[in-house]
């Protein structure tokens, strides 16, 4: 088969298309025809050597994936020809967190693109029994591209947030895949969005996803404008997956008793902040991380009835794999860019 394989750490010169042997699934998996594969800020991070995570090279990325079934091996609920999507951790079901619905901790779950082959390719192998159907409803593109934005936006403002109707919330980076689908699950929840984006464009897109306030942080300080429009009072919630300076500025946009749930750092791993305001103002600052496998089903279910949308910047052929990721780096794109192999 055709795959998307690095060798060696660095930039996207080094993803070289190349002839790979075929996966051999084992019993109790099939094999997946990939059709969509999205791409995701980490698989840039993966490729530049500096995830902090163990990578054996060469190596396969790709997270999110939906394809068909192209064979089975031992028995299944799947079969030749079945439309899926592939969650893209695998819990293991056994510890203490899996037992309790947590599995989004589980410490020894397996991940595409990280513990196995991803989805940078024609064939992909995958225990059946972690498979979803695709419903008709959505198109391969749709499943590879809502999957991650969608559940951790989810994860973020309802779980780690508890975000309720009439409250504020802030959400920088609005055309990025976790920024998009945080509008519509926020405007979903019955908040008001206030949306950072780069470019005026993005944020009308950001707008016709359910954005009310819009801010360009490319021209004005986006912590003044929030204060300005909140008429000094801050948000109620922030979804911060920036880092940086982003991450230290944010903490000022805060109304009292405000929560500030924290899902990245893709610029900047490292912040100075002052504590007082913590204590002073009951503030709170709260990690997340990746969705419990009842929160993906959630949000495949209701991108499925058409409540929440798939915002696909560009699709582009698996032998481009370095010009999709340098697409992603320049940060021009509004919501995911795709591999169709």
């Amino acid at each position: 088969m055709k795959a998307v394989r690095f060798h060696e750490f660095g930039g996207p010169d080094v993803l070289s298309f190349e002839d790979v042997p075929d996966p051999e699934p084992l019993r109790g998996e099939a094999l997946i025809r990939v059709r969509a594969a999205a791409i995701n800020h980490v698989d840039l991070d993966i490729r530049a050597g500096v995830s902090r995570m163990p990578i054996p090279l060469p190596h396969v990325s790709g997270l999110e994936l939906a394809g068909e079934i192209a064979a089975v091996r031992g028995g299944g609920d799947v079969k030749e020809g079945d439309r899926v999507w592939a969650p893209y951790t695998m819990p293991c079901r056994r510890c203490e967190f899996c037992l309790t619905g947590r599995d989004n901790s589980c410490d020894d779950r397996d991940t595409f693109g990280l513990t196995r082959q991803g989805g940078y390719a024609e064939l992909v192998a995958a225990p059946m029994d972690y498979l979803r159907p695709l419903p008709e409803e959505l198109s391969f593109e749709d499943a590879a591209a809502i999957q991650i934005a969608a559940s951790t936006a989810w994860h973020v403002l309802i779980n780690r947030a508890s975000l309720q109707a009439g409250q504020t919330v802030l959400t920088h980076a609005a055309g990025s895949g976790i920024g998009s689908a945080a509008v519509q699950i926020a405007r979903l929840a019955g908040a008001e969005v206030f949306a950072t984006a780069s470019t005026d464009e993005k944020l009308q897109r950001a707008k016709a996803l359910g954005a009310r306030h819009l801010i360009n942080y490319a021209r004005d300080d986006f912590a003044a404008r929030v204060m300005d429009l909140t008429g000094g009072r801050g948000v109620d919630v922030i979804m911060e997956h920036v880092g940086g300076d982003v991450f230290t500025k944010s903490l000022e946009c805060l109304k009292k008793d405000g929560a500030m749930v924290v899902v990245g750092g893709h610029a900047g791993e490292f912040a100075s902040l002052d504590i007082i305001p913590f204590f002073r103002r009951q503030l709170r600052l709260v990690g997340s991380s990746r969705a419990t496998q009842r929160e993906l089903d959630t949000v495949m279910g209701l991108a499925a009835e058409g409540a929440l949308k798939a915002v696909v910047h560009r699709a582009l052929p698996l032998a481009e794999a370095a010009e999709a990721h340098r697409i992603v780096d320049s940060r021009q794109a509004f919501g995911k860019v795709l591999l169709v192999p």
